[in-house]
């Protein structure tokens, strides 16, 4: 199994740590990235290169160590109480939320995280518990018009010869 191809539902609850630190963490960088793109451009709007690798940095940074507490949260819980139901999973969103609160150097800004990521975290294990998906699936359509052939002659038949 490549690290990269990592899935978080590859191996049951309660094991393979790293590999579920890996998936949840691409999509903690790539959230990251997209809101760290958001505050150079349109908020801090940095000069210069350090100041702009520093804020990717403070957005990369805390949301990877979120996706770490929460995979980490929801392990521990799974193997302390030998379950795997959604309690695990809000205590890996409240792990979550008190990293947020810590990262903003705020107690009330964590405890609302922690309840909001609990719930959401309550809600996506419920989802594959009941077979649903939390994020349906995005059906992408390149364009509304059917494509036209906009050549000037058929094409000849296989038969055809040019003598």
């Amino acid at each position: 199994m490549s690290v990269l191809k990592s899935r978080y539902y590859e191996n049951p609850e309660g094991t393979d740590a790293f590999g579920k630190i890996v998936a949840t963490n691409k999509y903690a960088v790539l959230g990251g990235l997209a809101w760290g793109t958001i505050d150079v451009l349109m908020v801090t709007k940095p000069k210069g290169y350090i100041p702009i690798i520093a804020r990717y940095t403070y957005n990369v940074g805390p949301m990877m160590g979120m996706a770490s507490a929460f995979t980490l949260g929801t392990l521990a819980a799974t193997n302390f109480r030998g379950k795997d139901d959604r309690l695990n999973y809000f205590i890996g969103g409240v792990c979550a939320g008190g990293v947020y609160g810590a990262w903003r150097r705020s107690v009330p800004a964590g405890a609302v995280a922690a309840l909001f990521l609990g719930i959401a975290g309550t809600i996506k294990k419920l989802s594959k518990q009941e077979g649903w998906d939390f994020f349906p699936p995005v059906h992408h359509q390149v364009s509304g018009v059917k494509p036209h052939d906009f050549t000037l002659f058929e094409d000849r038949p296989k038969n055809w010869s040019t003598e």
